[in-house]
């Protein structure tokens, strides 16, 4: 029996209105080496330290099958996001240690190319993986955090009901230093009566 969190690998594809959610393929490296390196100014203050050796393609293929044991696994999730269409790679949002038992959370993180922020794709993408959250992993909560000076970040999580839940000091190494992070939860209660009572992103 497949348990719903360890469903075949290639029909995990989450669909929204305009972006599309899927495990990332060797086909995808161009278009990500491209988008991370024009990206790369843009991205530096938000996330860790990486170089250019990073973007090879020898890299690529190992995060490549690195996100697809972990999907077979159950305990991560890293999609690329695409316009809907899949003709245009626009960022990533990944869905990080999984814990079960009694915890039953998942951690959120995500990066979006500079030539497409601002335009509300990543808020819904976050929007397009919560039913895949909660209603297919059946998770009782999701976690993500942001520094305190990243004003898209908040506004991302807040149309997608998750409410501040505290401030961790040092709490990850970005770009070199260890920062500051404001931390932002959504349960499902909370996220269920977001849907039924007002249009999630």
């Amino acid at each position: 029996m497949l348990w719903p969190w360890s469903s075949p690998v290639p029909l995990i594809a989450l669909r929204g209105r305009r972006v599309l959610l899927r495990l990332p393929q060797m086909g995808d490296y161009e278009a990500w080496h491209e988008l991370r390196h024009g990206s790369r100014d843009f991205l530096r203050p938000f996330e860790p330290r990486w170089t250019e050796a990073d973007l090879s393609r020898r890299v690529f293929a190992a995060r490549v099958r690195r996100a697809r044991e972990e999907a077979e696994e159950g305990s991560d999730y890293s999609f690329f996001i695409f316009t809907n269409d899949a003709a245009t790679l626009v960022g990533g949002i990944t869905l990080s240690n999984i814990r079960r038992r009694a915890a039953q959370f998942v951690n959120l993180g995500y990066w979006m190319g500079q030539p497409f922020a601002g335009r509300g794709l990543m808020s819904e993408a976050v929007g397009t993986s919560l039913p895949f959250v909660f209603d297919t992993l059946d998770l009782h909560r999701i976690h993500a955090a942001f520094l305190p000076g990243n004003v898209a970040s908040r506004r991302v999580l807040e149309k997608n009901a998750f409410v501040e839940e505290g401030f961790a000091e040092k709490y990850l190494q970005i770009n070199g230093r260890w920062e500051d992070h404001v931390l932002f939860g959504l349960t499902k209660e909370r996220y269920e009566t977001a849907r039924y009572t007002r249009r999630l992103v």
